[in-house]
């Protein structure tokens, strides 16, 4: 398979560095792929030349490309609905800027974040960037004692979850306040996750246009449309989720 070369990109990320302090805790961490912040539109995300060179070996590799797939499978067998509306728009997305990467064949995630530890503890936050009603896919790596610390805390929900490395959480993290517990100090702690930008469906949805252009080509009756459209998407969104009766399954 030819590499996904990250390589190329359009917005800048920091320098792989141990103990980086970010909004989500003290650890270092790279992003990948296609997103949509800080710009007018989406493009895909800077690393330096060093930095993506890791960037590519990792998205190239035999393990993380099977982590990937395997999400994929989950997403797919659970929430049918919102796989399809998810792959949709990111194949028109795609298809409109042959500059734009998609940095797994096997996912139809845009983004990917990798948080190199070496101890990852990531403080309560909610990632306000991604889209609301979409899953974020995070793996636990690295060796702890999962039993005593590394535990998914959901604070809104107030549920603490034991979060064994090799293990993967569905989330919808745009929306959602977590964290997880610390780990013993001589103890180390990664994690993988892959997400995509609400802001690359809003860009697919007003015809790959600024929120600007895309207002001002708007007739006064498409403009009360619009607004109607946005106070029901929380309710589309939902009704992308699937019961378990329809999944054949019943409690």
């Amino acid at each position: 398979m030819q590499p996904n070369s990250s390589a190329r990109r359009d917005q800048q990320q920091p320098s792989r560095e141990k103990g980086i302090d970010n909004r989500r805790g003290h650890f270092g961490n790279l992003n990948a792929g296609v997103a949509h912040g800080g710009g007018r539109q989406p493009a895909n995300v800077v690393n330096d030349e060093g930095n993506a060179a890791v960037i590519d070996t990792l998205i190239n590799s035999a393990p993380f490309q099977r982590l990937s797939g395997y999400a994929t499978g989950i997403f797919k067998t659970w929430a049918p609905r919102l796989y399809e509306y998810c792959s949709m728009q990111f194949e028109r997305l795609l298809s409109s800027d042959s500059s734009l990467l998609r940095i797994f064949d096997n996912s139809v995630m845009a983004a990917a974040a990798f948080n190199f530890g070496p101890r990852t503890v990531c403080v309560p936050h909610i990632d306000y960037g991604n889209l609301p009603f979409l899953w974020c896919w995070i793996w636990s790596l690295g060796w702890f004692n999962w039993k005593k610390g590394g535990h998914l805390v959901l604070w809104d929900f107030k549920l603490i979850i034991e979060f064994p490395p090799g293990t993967v959480i569905a989330i919808p993290s745009g929306v959602c306040r977590h964290g997880n517990t610390c780990i013993g100090k001589k103890e180390t702690r990664y994690s993988f996750t892959q997400y995509s930008s609400g802001g690359n469906f809003r860009w697919v949805d007003h015809s790959f246009k600024t929120e600007e252009k895309y207002r001002a080509s708007l007739t006064k009756k498409e403009v009360e449309e619009e607004k109607v459209r946005k106070e029901g998407r929380w309710e589309m969104g939902l009704n992308l989720f699937s019961t378990l009766e329809e999944l054949g399954l019943h409690t």
